[in-house]
This record gives structure tokens, C-alpha cells and sequence, in this order.
């Protein structure tokens, strides 16, 4: 059986990856996955969506969109379809080069779930009932799906089915990629060498966007109320208005203090992003409370405008982008089929 590769060392990559993605020479495989539950939202964009962009064109970047993970929760089908082509499509507005990147609908591959089970296999009940986020969103249910309980296990799969070297995560996903980790150390172990084991990549202090009507919060596509969420498809009123809004904090002087003062903090974080600059230079630099809500609305317009005119142009051929997605999904069958007959010849399966 050929030894997987560390991620401390990793192989230098040929110009065109088995994902189909051309990649420099000695590229990290880099993988993200995105939940169709919600539209996607600035948090989304500067956390995720523009660090992707700019690895494609160093890194092997694969992305694909979880709709499996979102039936773990009570959900309309043809919502969770629509959702998945939208998400999609802002993807690819936002600059996703499907030449450079693999993007697919992690559905449409089956290896993710029949990888599932194997690793399903290898993993503890207990080491799933103590996922911190299956606690949370239990609670209060009358009827817990039992997806929701193995889903870390199927983000697991995701992750190593396609010897992913780095997965970007935040603080709330840290754990179920602390899983995968065990899983794969646990499986490679017990039945040789089969998985590379992934590390972390996390966001940037700055890609964390809080909500703006409640600064404790993080923003996010779902919730009780959007008041407090900029979605990457806003029109221009509704993201005035929403930064207009925002909560701040008692006192007149603009200054950067997450700890005492998060609304005002929040505000800066996101300018500071949109302008790739730092938070605490840019508040010597506004006088009011007003001034900086102007200057939030100038930066998060000017960064989403070119998205939703592209986003457009795109939705107006939806063809187009299914044509993509479905070739993403060609590419990822072909390119992990090998990892899943790796794992079965493993676990005593295959000869």
C-alpha cells in the first residue's frame, strides 16, 4: 500500500492536479465547503469566498457545496436546490475560475457518502455526541435527525477524500476538523496508511464579521432576523440602511476596542477588510459615529457591486453554471473513486 503524504511534507503537485485544477509546482490541496442553508453574506465573502479566490491561484483549491449537510435539519427540498445554484453563482461572480478551481455539489459525487460509512466505522458514539454544535442545535428539538449526529463523520469524509492538506475553518468548526484529524490518525493506525491527515488554516481576526445588529454575534446566512446580515446580494438602499443601523456604543470618540466597545470595533473590522487595512489606523481617521457609517457603505458597496453585476450576467444562464457544476462533479467522481477503493481495500473489503 503507497504511504499517504504528511502535510508537514508535503509532495510537490504536477501542473494539473487529478481534480483537474492547474496549480503551481509544490501547490497545497486546499479545500472549503459551503452549506446551501442561506444566502451568502459579507462574514461568508471575507472569511471565505475572497481568501478562496486568491488561493486558486496558488494553491489546489476545491470547493464544493454541502447540500448533504443540509438535511441534517428540518429544510424545503426546493429550497435547498435553489440555494445550492445560487450559492453557486455568486461563487463564480466572485471570481471562482472553474479552470483553476474544482467546484461541484457534494451530492452529485457519491464517494462522499460511501466514504461515510467506512469512516462511520472507525468512529466512537461518543466522539460524535460530544460535537459541541450537535449539542446546540438539538436542544429543544422534539425530533433530532440522526444525520445531525454523524454529520462531523460526513465532514469528515469530505475532507479526506481528497487527501485535503489544508481546511480553513473557524473557531465553531475546529473541532469536527480535530475529528477528521482523529479519524484518519485513528484509521491509518489500524489498517495502514490510507489517509493524509489535514491542518488547519484559520480566518484572519478580521475576516470574523459580527452581526451588525448585535455585535456578541457572528453574522450569518440564517436566523430570527437579517437586520444585522449584509448579504452579498443586498441592493444598495437595504446595505445603507443596514449599516446606517448598526449598533454602536456609548461615547463620541472613534476608537477601536473590541473588548469595550464591539459595535463600534465591528464596524471598523469590516472597513479595515474591505480596504485591506488596520482597524486601529483607520479610526484615527473618523471623527463621528456617522462619518464611519459612511465610509463602511462606500467600502461594502464598492466591494459587492462588481459581484451582483456579475451575478447577474450569470443568472441570467443558468445553464451555464449547472455545466459547471456538473463537469466539477465528472472531475471529483474521477479523481477521489481512487481514495474510496484505497480506504475499502483497507478495511478488508477488496483484496
Amino acid at each position: 500500500m503507497t504511504p499517504r503524504t504528511s502535510v508537514d511534507t508535503p509532495t510537490p503537485a504536477s501542473p494539473t492536479s487529478p481534480a483537474g485544477a492547474i496549480i503551481p509546482s509544490g501547490g497545497v490541496r486546499r479545500l472549503t465547503g459551503l452549506k446551501p442553508t442561506g444566502h451568502l453574506q459579507l462574514g461568508n465573502l471575507l472569511g471565505a469566498i475572497r481568501p478562496i479566490v486568491a488561493s486558486q491561484y496558488r494553491s489546489e483549491t476545491i470547493v464544493f457545496l454541502a447540500d448533504l449537510h443540509a438535511l441534517t435539519v428540518t429544510h424545503q427540498p426546493a429550497q435547498v436546490r435553489a440555494l445550492t445554484l445560487e450559492q453557486a453563482t455568486v461563487l463564480l461572480a466572485a471570481g471562482l475560475d472553474p479552470d483553476r478551481a474544482l467546484l461541484y455539489v457534494q451530492s452529485q459525487v457519491p464517494q462522499h457518502a460511501e466514504l461515510h460509512y467506512l469512516l462511520e466505522c472507525t468512529t466512537g458514539y461518543g466522539e460524535a455526541h460530544r460535537m459541541i454544535q450537535f449539542r446546540e442545535k438539538s436542544t429543544n428539538q422534539q425530533q433530532v435527525r440522526l444525520s445531525l449526529l454523524s454529520y462531523p463523520v460526513l465532514m469528515a469524509a469530505d475532507i479526506l477524500l481528497h487527501d485535503t492538506q489544508e481546511v480553513p475553518v473557524g473557531d465553531d468548526q475546529s473541532q469536527h476538523l480535530e475529528l477528521a484529524r482523529t479519524v484518519a490518525n485513528r484509521f491509518n493506525a489500524r489498517y495502514g496508511d490510507t489517509f493524509t491527515v489535514p491542518r488547519a488554516v484559520h480566518p484572519t481576526v478580521s475576516a470574523r464579521v459580527m452581526d451588525l445588529a448585535d455585535p456578541t454575534s457572528k453574522m450569518g446566512k440564517t436566523g430570527d432576523s437579517d437586520a444585522g446580515t449584509i448579504f452579498l446580494l443586498d441592493p444598495p438602499e437595504v446595505i445603507r440602511r443596514k449599516v446606517q443601523r448598526a449598533v454602536t456604543d456609548p461615547g463620541r470618540t472613534v476608537e477601536y476596542d473590541p473588548e469595550r466597545r464591539p459595535g463600534l470595533a465591528n464596524l471598523l473590522d469590516v472597513l479595515a477588510a474591505c480596504l485591506g487595512s488596520s482597524p486601529t489606523a483607520l479610526a484615527a481617521d473618523y471623527r463621528s459615529y456617522a462619518q464611519l457609517k459612511a465610509a463602511v457603505t462606500e467600502a461594502v458597496e464598492a466591494m459587492l457591486r462588481p459581484i451582483r453585476l456579475r451575478y447577474d450576467e450569470l443568472a441570467r444562464d443558468p445553464g451555464y453554471v449547472r455545466r459547471v457544476l456538473a463537469d466539477g462533479a465528472d472531475r471529483a467522481r474521477e479523481s477521489t473513486a481512487d481514495t474510496v477503493h484505497r480506504a475499502k481495500r483497507a478495511i478488508g473489503l477488496l483484496r
